[in-house]
């Protein structure tokens, strides 16, 4: 890959977020309100009797770091999206661009959106409710790892569809977080949930970081069943990128093929 070309993916991203202000609002408004309306959810929960402080550490952590995998995976279709909705994905076909390098693009640019999402609401979070993110140590990092490699395959999985189907099936893409976060845990144990659903949970590399997560702000030890967790939700994450990019070059390879991507601009 031509770091030069992703890199222009890259910049021209920048360029779009420069002159559409109301996009690059949008992510902080969002982020703006989960921190605020979360927070005082866990202070009026804590005046019926539970501690305070405890339901601030798990939820607002969970928040902040479910949070930023929903910006991985939306950063990376949003990306796309744009490229679709100005009518301008098709020529980049006309430059010595692959689809690896432009993918590349689309990911660098999300990462970068993600981290100046979860800084801004570490910090909103420890002003406004005294809450600091590296409270979990140095564990922080691979759970943003974890976090990293899921929420870009989702954004990959996601434009893999819109791919496939076409843009009218961008619809798809907004309620997947949420659905996701019923099974990954984010706001309550796996154990919580009925037994079939735990399967399922254990198939999401999430559910290992928040499950995780909650071990260590309840002053577990660490132990060697938490490593493990943490290599299992990060070899899942790693196998479903893996798997999600191949798909989303499979699809390319079918539209070029059969002449469907010169019709991609038309619903």
């Amino acid at each position: 890959m031509n770091i030069k070309r992703i890199y222009a993916i890259f910049v021209r991203q920048m360029f779009l977020i420069k002159s559409n202000p109301a996009r690059l609002t949008s992510i902080f408004l969002w982020v703006v309100i989960d921190i605020i309306m979360w927070g005082f959810i866990t202070k009026y929960l804590g005046t019926l009797g539970a501690e305070t402080s405890g339901f601030v550490k798990v939820i607002l952590g969970a928040i902040i770091f479910w949070d930023f995998a929903s910006r991985l995976q939306q950063g990376t279709m949003m990306a796309f999206m744009e490229d679709v909705w100005s009518k301008n994905f098709i020529n980049f076909f006309a430059s010595p661009l692959t689809m690896s390098e432009y993918v590349a693009g689309l990911v660098t640019t999300s990462l970068l959106l993600g981290l100046v999402s979860i800084i801004f609401m570490a910090l909103l979070a420890g002003l406004l409710f005294g809450y600091n993110i590296l409270i979990v140590g140095l564990l922080c990092l691979p759970f943003l790892i974890i976090l990293f490699f899921f929420g870009v395959a989702m954004g990959i999985f996601i434009s893999a569809v819109i791919f496939r189907l076409g843009p009218s099936a961008e619809w798809i893409a907004w309620p997947i977080p949420l659905v996701l976060s019923i099974f990954a845990g984010v706001f309550y144990p796996v154990a919580a949930l009925p037994g079939v659903l735990q399967v399922i949970a254990r198939l999401i590399p999430a559910s290992y970081v928040f499950e995780s997560m909650r071990a260590i702000l309840a002053g577990l030890p660490l132990s060697g069943t938490l490593l493990v967790n943490l290599m299992i939700g990060f070899g899942l994450a790693v196998v479903y990128l893996f798997i999600t990019y191949r798909l989303f070059i499979a699809i390319y390879r079918r539209n070029l093929k059969l002449g469907t991507i010169a019709k991609f601009d038309v619903e």
